[in-house]
């Protein structure tokens, strides 16, 4: 199997970079439209069909197959479109502690109140631009300093249309298994949160006891899981 990994709001596919040495097989750490290697985009016209093309982009260049396809935080709203473009090339899902609305709501609809409140107001000319401060408090509750400074150096600007665009869960219903990611110390999707989105993905459960950044604070641990869906039962 190879591992196509999706990163959520605010990073690029280098939040990864810690838990790659630990993974195994051939594996694609994707930058969506706005950020990284796709930066000639502009956040303003990103959009959710965007994402998903460009990873389905991705996929095709290197010709992937027996995807797990992963996605952490807000590629949950992400990951069903990519499934939707390549049913045939995905085996398995992956959802870290990621957020799905209700289909046909959005993001910020699912968000608790308070984290909520938190992104509206990072939210200025169609950039959501979270401050080092709220970054402190909602990612690295269980980072030590060094993890923590690592965490909020990489966090970068993102499309505020992505958290109001309704979502499309079909892709969830195409038959593809799936896995849900809890992690039982985050400060970003709370527990109640992270139970519903389980849910409407269809999608069995594993709990970390970690925070939001688990690719940061416990690499070896995600990558356990990550890899052990390449081996038989």
């Amino acid at each position: 199997m190879s591992k196509v990994l999706i990163h959520g709001a605010g990073y690029g596919a280098n939040c990864w970079e810690r838990l790659l040495p630990h993974l195994d097989g051939e594996v694609l750490a994707v930058d969506l439209p706005g950020r990284g290697a796709r930066r000639d985009v502009d956040l303003a016209d990103v959009t959710l069909s965007g994402c998903a093309a460009a990873v389905h982009a991705d996929m095709l260049e290197r010709d992937l197959r027996d995807v797990v396809l992963v996605g952490h935080s807000m590629a949950g709203v992400t990951v069903p479109r990519v499934v939707k473009l390549a049913p045939e090339r995905i085996r398995h899902i992956v959802l870290v502690s990621a957020v799905v609305p209700a289909d046909g709501t959005s993001v910020l609809d699912s968000i608790d109140p308070e984290v909520r409140a938190a992104v509206e107001a990072a939210i200025a000319g169609g950039i959501y631009a979270q401050t080092r401060e709220v970054g402190r408090m909602m990612l690295c509750n269980d980072l030590d300093e060094e993890q923590s400074t690592w965490a909020l150096d990489n966090v970068v600007d993102d499309a505020a249309a992505l958290l109001a665009e309704p979502v499309d869960l079909s892709g969830y219903a195409m038959g593809v298994p799936t896995t849900y990611i809890r992690l039982d110390r985050d400060a970003t999707v709370p527990a109640d949160v992270q139970e519903l989105a389980q849910s409407r993905a269809g999608a069995s459960a594993i709990h970390l006891d970690a925070g939001h950044m688990v690719m940061i604070s416990r690499p070896s641990e995600l990558a356990a899981i990550l890899n052990g869906l390449d081996r038989p039962a």
